[in-house]
């Protein structure tokens, strides 16, 4: 799953345009919010979304499954799997 997660990030910091290291986002560190490192708001969750559909099929269609699947990257590798979408397409 360690391949999956950097995937991931790196997916989180091409698509919402960070300037990090993809590396640097801890596994379980909270993603959105206006107190949070990354600080990821609506419009990345939006483009976040759009990216996960492209490189994995997958859907988030319900707004509270995207807002905990969405949560930290343990999360979302988690929903991921659950899908049986563990590797890129």
């Amino acid at each position: 799953m360690t391949d999956l997660k950097l995937s991931l990030k790196t997916l989180i910091v091409e698509t919402c345009d960070k300037d990090c290291d993809p590396a640097s986002i801890a596994d379980d560190e909270i993603l959105f919010g206006s107190g949070t490192r990354l600080a990821l708001d609506s419009l990345d969750a939006l483009q976040l979304s759009i990216a996960l559909q492209k490189r994995f099929g997958v859907r988030l269609t319900d707004s509270k499954d995207t807002r905990r699947a969405l949560a930290s990257v343990s999360r979302l590798a988690r929903w991921l799997k659950a899908q049986g979408r563990g590797l890129p397409a």
